[in-house]
């Protein structure tokens, strides 16, 4: 008789865990079924292409000054600004987790990475030192800011802030126009 109750109880457990429990196959179901909201790094992957200098009559001119590419399956959006030059910079966006950085690789020779703060304006992402490498500490010459505006889908601006010593030292500001 005994047995003939456990084996009762464990047949009811079993079907209610069954009727009202969720699986791990379920979960994942449901995880998959849920769309996942786009990541404002999908918005830097919108900027694939050469983007030219808008000149100061407004109109875009024949400069390039940035190129944008997604690479590593598409995980990491590579800009190179000023390709071919002597001041050829590369700057890498990527999540990590939820948080979107980028490491700039400067001609300096440093390497700031910046963390994006938590969006205010939907089409602006707003950048800030969070260490580097080649630098002694956040004292030394470096990027220490970056804005990008997401204008429309052929218009954008961005400014970097070179810092030395805990102050501004130079601000580089670029409107570019899709080519």
């Amino acid at each position: 008789m005994r047995r003939i109750l456990s084996l009762l109880g464990v047949t009811i457990f079993v079907a209610a865990g069954a009727l009202f429990g969720t699986t791990q196959e379920d979960k994942a179901r449901e995880a998959a079924a849920k769309p996942t909201p786009p990541s404002r790094l999908d918005a830097i992957k919108k900027l694939s292409g050469e983007w030219v200098e808008i000149g100061e009559d407004g109109k875009p001119t024949d400069k390039v000054v940035a190129v944008y590419r997604t690479t590593a399956g598409g995980t990491v959006v590579e800009e190179t600004l000023f390709g071919g030059t002597p001041h050829e910079m590369v700057t890498m966006y990527y999540m990590d987790r939820d948080n979107l950085m980028l490491t700039h690789y400067c001609v300096a020779g440093n390497q700031p990475r910046m963390k994006a703060e938590k969006p205010v304006e939907p089409n602006k992402i707003v950048f800030h030192c969070d260490g580097g490498s080649n630098m002694k500490s956040e004292n030394d010459e470096h990027m220490h800011h970056a804005t990008l505006v997401l204008v429309d889908g052929d218009h954008i601006q961005s400014e970097w802030l070179e810092f030395k010593d805990g102050k501004q030292i130079m601000n580089a500001s670029f409107k570019l126009a899709r080519k």
